[in-house]
């Protein structure tokens, strides 16, 4: 039995980093229950030299175990400890762009990084399709994409993502965001922009972007689709084909300013919001597929949640380690999250 220490990637939010080792360890549970076979035990905390780590035990990690551990949301380092002495092991994430694409904007009420990442991570592993994680290319939505921090994670992976927002200028920041970074970093891609139009009047617009990794890649057909509609959520089976996703992503509005009516020009609230969308969204799903979603405890409690999902057909994930992510955000949020999947 070998024994290994995880040290926690460090976060600028001060509340997020307080939070970070309870995260971390129950990210972990959840990786070793959906992709290492129940591999990992004694999963805890412990001080080494004065600095906290999250450490475990297991038979010794193959090497296929630990670059899926290497995607970990908060991972910054993993060792094998061998005595006093930490023997580094390298990690090879999924990452196939700069860590920039996720982390250089910066606006009011964007959703922590690392947080974002958990949040797809979670979504992934809740899939029937979490064993081919480092194989499969997957398709993601997020419904309620403000600015693109989901897709740009989903993008990061190597995956095709796909976004809707009811704020237009959300979409033309986003836009305009993309496809700078894109003409910075030098990436052969393609973009259009423009309505969508039927039976002769506009019902939304929509940004179409591919992109590759490389010149190699481009020239090989290696590329990854982005499409962001400017339409209601309601109204995603208009533009989206059903059972196409695997993964849908979906950070809720808070009932604070920046995630409200008033930030981004919904109608509802988060409840009244979940209520109306989710029976659509769990037809865009595929068999297999899994939802996330996170939102604001202090406006519905976890069972309402879970009612509303149930009604929708889905099958709400819940116990531990699914019930384990709850943590505060500021004095107005405490933000949890609920898993669950279609059948």
């Amino acid at each position: 039995m070998a024994s290994y220490a995880l040290l926690v990637l460090p976060a600028a939010n001060r509340v997020y980093a307080q939070a970070s080792p309870r995260l971390t360890m129950a990210e972990l549970e959840v990786f070793d229950r959906s992709l290492l076979g129940g591999r990992i035990g004694g999963i805890g905390r412990t001080t080494i030299a004065g600095v906290p780590y999250v450490t475990f035990s297991a038979q010794r990690l193959s090497e296929r175990e630990v670059r899926l551990l290497a995607n970990l949301s908060s991972i910054y380092a993993l060792f094998e400890r061998e005595g006093e002495l930490l023997r580094p092991l390298p990690l090879r994430r999924l990452d196939r762009f700069d860590d920039d694409l996720v982390s250089i904007q910066r606006y009011q009420g964007k959703t922590n990084e690392h947080f974002t990442k958990l949040l797809v991570n979670l979504t992934l592993c809740a899939s029937a399709f979490a064993g081919e994680l480092l194989e499969r290319r997957f398709r993601l939505l997020d419904p309620l994409c403000g600015r693109g921090t989901t897709l740009n994670q989903a993008l990061l992976y190597g995956f095709d993502a796909a976004g809707m927002e009811i704020d237009g200028r959300d979409v033309d920041a986003y836009g305009h965001f993309i496809q700078t970074w894109l003409k910075d970093k030098r990436l052969k891609h393609q973009a259009s922009a423009g309505p969508v139009r039927r039976d002769h009047r506009t019902v939304g617009r929509r940004l179409r972007v591919t992109l590759a990794a490389s010149k190699q890649a481009w020239r090989s057909g290696d590329t990854q689709e982005l499409e962001v509609v400017n339409a209601d959520t309601t109204r995603a089976l208009e533009f989206f084909r059903r059972r196409w996703f695997d993964v849908l992503v979906a950070d809720l509005p808070y009932g604070v300013q920046h995630g409200s009516a008033a930030g981004r020009g919904l109608q509802r609230g988060p409840v009244e919001l979940l209520e109306a969308a989710l029976p659509v969204w769990a037809e865009l799903l595929r068999p297999g597929g899994a939802v996330g979603v996170s939102w604001n405890t202090h406006v519905a409690g976890r069972d309402k949640l879970a009612a509303i999902f149930s009604s929708a057909g889905l099958r709400v994930l819940d116990g531990p380690p699914w019930d384990r992510f709850r943590h505060r955000v500021d004095q107005a949020i405490e933000r949890d999250l609920l898993l669950a999947t279609r059948a």
